[in-house]
């Protein structure tokens, strides 16, 4: 004959796995102590108080995984690597940023050198010159 007691460590247990396994149904699915009561419908003293092993069980279990449910592990995974290609990205457009910087600076330097250029041999020749276009 199950007893309340049995009844409680039951849910606690089955909680426990559906917040590891991310598959929450009464709770936000956060690996906490508070979201482990939610999920096994018993008030958090029951947890803390009547069934410290369970608690502590799930603490272990919870830092076992890093605080990340095994069923979103490859997703950590992915989000790690997705945020070091970003890393890579965000390096290169500063590269890329300071090559073009360059780059106007020599064009304006260039176009004033042309500009000086044709002013000088426009003041030196009666003849007038059609306009240099450079594009």
């Amino acid at each position: 004959m199950a007893t309340d007691h049995d009844d409680e460590r039951d849910a606690i247990t089955a909680a426990i796995q559906r917040l590891l396994d991310g598959c929450p149904t009464r709770s936000t699915g956060a690996l906490s102590t508070m979201q482990l009561a939610a999920e096994a419908g018993v008030k958090r003293w029951v947890l803390t108080h009547k069934h410290v092993d369970l608690k502590e069980e799930f603490v272990r279990r919870k830092s076992e995984a890093n605080g990340i449910p095994p069923a979103f592990q490859h997703l950590h995974a992915r989000a790690i690597d997705a945020e070091a290609a970003a890393q890579a990205l965000r390096e290169d457009n500063g590269r890329l940023r300071e090559r073009v910087a360059v780059y106007a600076q020599v064009i304006h330097e260039l176009r004033s050198e042309l500009d000086r250029r044709i002013d000088n041999n426009t003041q030196r020749s009666p003849v007038r010159s059609l306009a240099v276009s450079i594009t």
